[in-house]
């Protein structure tokens, strides 16, 4: 099996602790390796929190790579723990047979402990026994607290904790205990004592605010090795834990790769040639001005590049969006049946902020994704607030730049300071490059204009332009800038007739006053030619 160690000096001698990875994803790297080898590690949470899920998995992704373990459970039956197991896809079964696994269930007689005839030493010898027996190295002690609950003193509890403590340092097993937490319960007093004998500990916590559900895990502990100290967001799906850790979630983004064409041959004109492939783009403007439509255009020239895109909706189905982009002459169904597109649509409020960026990380690293949309970020805030959404767009972003991957945003803006608060949480000085669409009032219509407010590493126009949507499509055109200021549709032709008509005008009185020259031009040599006579 494979080991790892946090090496340390102490009076000039190396010492290692050897570490077991637990082979779930992200808890490795927060534990810096895996849970320490040989000794015992306590995790701690209320009801819910995934305690037990945890122990299994630990247990259950050790025993694939060749390590057995034995899971003794005071709380479910082994039956019902296979049960649990199989709704995310792992057969205790099969590795039962092969003596990989073993589930055991502590049935205690609670008229046997009162009349003090118990004690914890029998159980700890059928463990021992069994871990011989099938080579075990990993042991979960799962609901530890429904064992001490029994006991009817204090003294008992005392006494057979610091027995279970002997047999840990005795048995030379890598232990996991899993503990509710009790702190108002009499006979859960001595919960500290499981902080103190723990090499370990690791705290789960399912906390509810403003309706939606989030977990949080951190390691309490670590005797003898660095560790992520800050919380970590977790979940719990059909595939078990996913964790995602702060600390490696670093600046560590790519350059950006080639220019990229937007499929509108004036934007790309506007932005120099095009935008950077693992660049972050927004579009951002008021509602009905075209965002997802111009997304929607973008994709469909990545696509038809070859590059695949991933979409991820939170305001409209992939049946809505397909159909509303239909009318302007563009069909997606087929590059999403050539694998090129993938559209996921979700409900904020449908999960905590975690789950949906756990989520959406797990299926770019299925789809491995060269553009990813997101319409619309405004939508975020509603996974929790200000703060929350926030959070969770830095770290999606961050997650999407290290794997050079070009992410479009959309957001929707109001009031007079649109312009100013382009991005809604403050995420504006991360984003490389924002194309900003608006209204424009005049001549009894109303019209959109387009402008590039800013561009990362390359040159772009500073005008504004009329963005048009028709049945063939967006494009983009000249508007009038006069003394009036921006025209755009019914005003810019009116405008532009009016100049074509004084330009005629101003062109006739020209050739009118070059005439009259000219003949006055031919009067004058005609009369110098008559006194030379």
């Amino acid at each position: 099996m494979p080991e790892k160690s946090k090496k340390h000096s102490t009076a000039g001698v190396v010492h290692s602790i050897s570490k077991t990875p637990t082979f779930i994803k992200g808890l490795d790297d927060i534990l810096q390796g895996g849970l320490p080898k040989r000794r015992t590690t306590l995790i701690i949470g209320s009801p819910g929190s995934g305690k037990t899920v945890m122990g299994t998995e630990i247990l259950y992704r050790g025993a694939l790579q060749g390590e057995p373990g034995i899971l003794y459970g005071f709380e479910e039956t082994a039956e019902v723990v296979r049960e649990n197991a199989a709704t995310m896809g792992w057969d205790f079964s099969a590795l039962e047979k092969t003596n990989k696994l073993l589930i055991m269930h502590g049935k205690i007689d609670s008229d046997t402990i009162i009349s003090g005839e118990f004690n914890i030493k029998p159980l700890l010898a059928v463990i021992s026994g069994k871990a011989r027996e099938i080579g075990a190295n990993r042991i979960v002690l799962d609901a530890l607290d429904v064992l001490l609950r029994i006991y009817p003193d204090h003294h008992r509890v005392r006494a057979e904790l610091h027995t279970m403590n002997q047999w840990f340092k005795d048995e030379n097993l890598t232990v996991i205990l899993t503990l509710k937490p009790g702190i108002n319960e009499p006979r859960m007093i001595f919960q500290e004592f499981f902080f103190s004998m723990s090499d370990c500990v690791i705290s789960l916590d399912a906390r509810v605010d403003k309706q939606v559900t989030t977990r949080r895990l951190r390691i309490v502990k670590y005797r003898g090795s660095g560790f992520e100290r800050n919380e970590c967001p977790y979940i719990i799906s059909r595939n078990g834990f996913s964790i995602v850790p702060i600390s490696t979630i670093q600046l560590q983004h790519l350059a950006f790769g080639q220019k990229i064409s937007c499929g509108i041959p004036e934007l790309d004109k506007m932005l120099g040639g095009g935008y950077f492939q693992g660049s972050c783009i927004l579009l951002a403007g008021e509602p009905g001005t075209g965002k997802t439509i111009l997304a929607m255009t973008i994709a469909n020239k990545a696509c038809n590049l070859a590059k695949k895109v991933l979409y991820l909706s939170f305001e409209e189905s992939r049946d809505a969006v397909f159909s509303n982009v239909h009318s302007i002459g563009l069909h997606l169904e087929p590059l999403r049946e050539a694998g090129l597109l993938r559209f996921t649509s979700l409900m904020p409020e449908s999960m905590g902020a975690e789950e949906h960026l756990i989520k959406i990380m797990s299926e770019v690293e299925q789809f491995q994704p060269n553009h990813m949309i997101v319409d619309a970020m405004s939508a975020v805030e509603r996974f929790g607030g200000k703060q929350t959404a926030f959070d969770y767009m830095t770290r999606l972003l961050n997650f999407l730049k290290q794997r050079g991957i070009t992410l479009i945003l959309t957001n929707q803006t109001t009031g007079q300071k649109s312009q100013l608060e382009i991005s809604g949480n403050g995420i504006s000085s991360m984003i490389d490059l924002v194309v900003f669409i608006r209204y424009k009032t005049e001549e009894g219509e109303l019209n959109r204009t387009i402008q590039v407010l800013k561009s990362r590493g390359s040159r772009h126009s500073n005008q504004v332009r009329e963005f048009t949507i028709s049945d063939n499509g967006v494009s983009i055109t000249d508007v009038y800038i006069g003394p009036a200021g921006v025209m755009t549709g019914t005003a810019r032709l009116v405008q532009e007739s009016r100049d074509a008509i004084y330009k005629r005008k101003l062109d006739n009185e020209l050739q009118a006053q070059k005439t009259r020259v000219d003949l006055l031009r031919a009067l004058a040599a005609a009369e110098e030619k008559k006194i030379q006579t």
